[in-house]
């Protein structure tokens, strides 16, 4: 019942990653990536719904409606043995997605993005999870102020294009109100993740920037720590985005 923005380069016998979006931004961001990984892949990618360019409203704002749509959109699409790429506010989807749902997953890549709790946050992830006061302020201060903020704290050797910036406020014009919301079940949904992380069986891989200003790097070891089967990789003298700034390491590891 939703329109969901999709890209695909198929490749009928090779294996098949899901990307899925981040915030504040849209598949779009994986550009560089896709670009890599097109030849040797069948590649899926979507924006969540409510996220990017994809229709949804403040009832998939929680951990638990995205992964109940996950799981149609995966049975939609007749995808199995999936490898999952998500990071950011994808993570939790993604984590929740094999914990809850009858999956048909056979890896995941996830990083930079909410898990389990004591949760390592920044300053601004802090303020936007415990206050309706700091929602209210981002709802106000509109979609462009909030695309610029989260470029500015998120980037260290990465400049998005015009054409980029432009596709994310298009994605947020009209609700960063309904957005914020998805912080506000953040401890909610973490506490589910955290009591349930050991039964995740699946391999996966954990990446996280060095120096991540949201998420802090803490948040990736502590997950890796907890996870029965699963590695770690750190990109050094990287941001938040490490898809776009290390797009070419970020490629091989995946």
């Amino acid at each position: 019942g939703l329109k969901i923005r999709i890209a695909k380069c198929e490749r009928k016998s090779a294996p098949t990653i899901l990307f899925l979006s981040p915030l504040p931004q849209s598949i779009l961001c994986y550009d560089a990536v896709w670009s890599r990984l097109s030849e040797t892949a069948n590649l899926v990618a979507a924006d969540l719904p409510g996220f990017g360019r994809s229709e949804g409203g403040q009832e998939y704002m929680s951990f638990e409606a995205q992964s109940a749509f996950l799981e149609r959109f995966i049975n939609t699409q007749e995808l199995k043995d999936v490898h999952i790429v998500a990071p950011d506010i994808a993570m939790p989807v993604a984590l929740h997605y094999v914990i809850h749902r009858d999956h048909k997953v056979k890896s995941l890549m996830v990083g930079d993005g909410p898990g389990i709790l004591p949760s390592k946050d920044g300053s601004l992830i802090r303020k936007i999870v415990g206050s309706g006061f700091w929602r209210t302020m981002v709802r106000l201060n509109g979609v462009r102020t909030f695309i610029a903020g989260a470029m500015q704290l998120g980037y260290l050797h990465y400049s998005p294009t015009c054409d980029e910036v432009e596709d994310y406020v298009q994605s947020y014009a009209g609700r960063i109100g309904q957005v914020t919301a998805f912080f506000k079940q953040y401890t909610v949904g973490c506490k589910d993740l955290t009591d349930k992380i050991e039964s995740l069986k699946l391999p996966v891989k954990v990446f996280w920037g060095d120096e991540d200003a949201f998420l802090k790097v803490d948040n990736a070891r502590l997950l890796n720590a907890r996870l029965p089967k699963s590695a770690l990789h750190i990109f050094e003298n990287c941001g938040h985005f490490s898809y776009q700034e290390r797009s070419s390491a970020f490629a091989t590891m995946v």
